[in-house]
């Protein structure tokens, strides 16, 4: 049966692909976005579609819309972006968190936290299950985002405990694919462009921090799916490719791949850069019956030729590449 679905943060790089999903389902699509992030760009070519609509609202302020379902996915997700007005950045997920709590209560009708990867810190325990309660510095630079998701995902578990909202929560491991920004300093975005404009490709430390990539076509197959389990799937649910790979790894594929003659060149640690990062994803296989299908070097092929697109030949040539993505 076709729904009426919010997506806040709809805008962005993973809220867009989401958007585009529920429409091609059927559905119906809010697209709630302050677009502090998130681009016009990305939902361009949805405005007009009879079963869109877009609103410019930031979620750090309540909002009162009729909808059948919501997805949170508002909150800036790289550290260029969150640490560039931290307070803001935990504004958004707190005050952001509570507003869509607070209209799904009213509504009666479920809300999903996309929560995040980074609730675990820079872990003691490796691969991440989700009972892991995480390595968090509360005070450091990054506190800003950790810990607004994990406040965030407080505030979900207690309205379930207390009002019975419909809560569901999932932890979002490194997603990546078309949309993407180039500037918002995630490490396949940083990569590529590096290596497309022919500049020294960045790797902070000696390369061999881990981290695991997701397709974004696959991760929203997981939101979706969590959307439609039963009310008793509440979460926390991974979801991420449990492949593994060091920085370096990645640096070298996107060399490869590119056939750029960019020199990869190392700069200091950030603080509180997590050394080691890959999902348990057991939980999701076994509730959703999610598993995800694309391959770092498939992935990474699709990205590198919606960049390419996009700095040789304009915008209508990055709508082609979008086009061409499997769904």
């Amino acid at each position: 049966m076709a729904k009426r679905y919010l997506v806040a943060g709809g805008a962005g790089f993973i809220g867009a692909h989401l958007c585009r999903r529920l429409l091609a389902q059927g559905h119906e699509v809010l697209c709630l976005d302050n677009y502090l992030t998130g681009t016009f760009d990305n939902i361009a070519e949805l405005v007009g579609h009879p079963r869109f609509e877009s609103m410019t609202h930031d979620v750090a302020t309540p909002v009162d819309v009729k909808v059948d379902a919501i997805f949170n996915l508002a909150c800036p997700a790289s550290p260029v972006h969150y640490g560039s007005d931290p307070i803001r950045t935990t504004r958004t997920s707190v005050l952001g968190a509570l507003n869509l709590l607070e209209l799904a209560t009213r509504l009666d009708v479920p809300v999903l936290q996309a929560s995040t990867s980074e609730v675990y810190g820079d872990p003691h325990v490796h691969p991440q299950p989700e009972e892991y309660w995480g390595n968090v510095n509360p005070i450091g630079p990054r506190a800003c985002y950790d810990e607004g998701k994990r406040c965030a995902e407080t505030l979900f578990f207690d309205f379930h405990r207390q009002y019975g909202t419909r809560t569901k929560v999932v932890r979002i491991f490194n997603t990546y694919g078309p949309m993407m920004s180039r500037n918002d300093g995630r490490v396949v975005s940083n990569f590529i462009v590096q290596a497309l404009d022919g500049e020294d490709i960045t790797i902070y430390g000696d390369g061999s921090q881990t981290r695991s990539f997701c397709y974004v076509d696959d991760l929203v197959d997981g939101l979706v799916r969590m959307m439609a389990a039963p009310a008793a799937v509440v979460g926390p649910i991974n979801l991420g490719n449990p492949g593994e790979f060091t920085i370096r790894e990645l640096a070298e594929k996107v060399v490869a791949m590119t056939g750029t003659t960019s020199r990869i060149i190392r700069r200091p640690l950030p603080v509180d850069d997590p050394r080691q990062r890959r999902p348990v994803i057991a939980r999701a296989t076994e509730i959703l019956g999610w598993v995800p299908r694309i391959t770092l070097d498939q992935g990474l092929e699709r990205t590198v030729a919606y960049f390419a697109a996009s700095s040789h030949r304009g915008a209508e040539a990055r709508e082609y590449v979008l086009e061409k993505q499997a769904w």
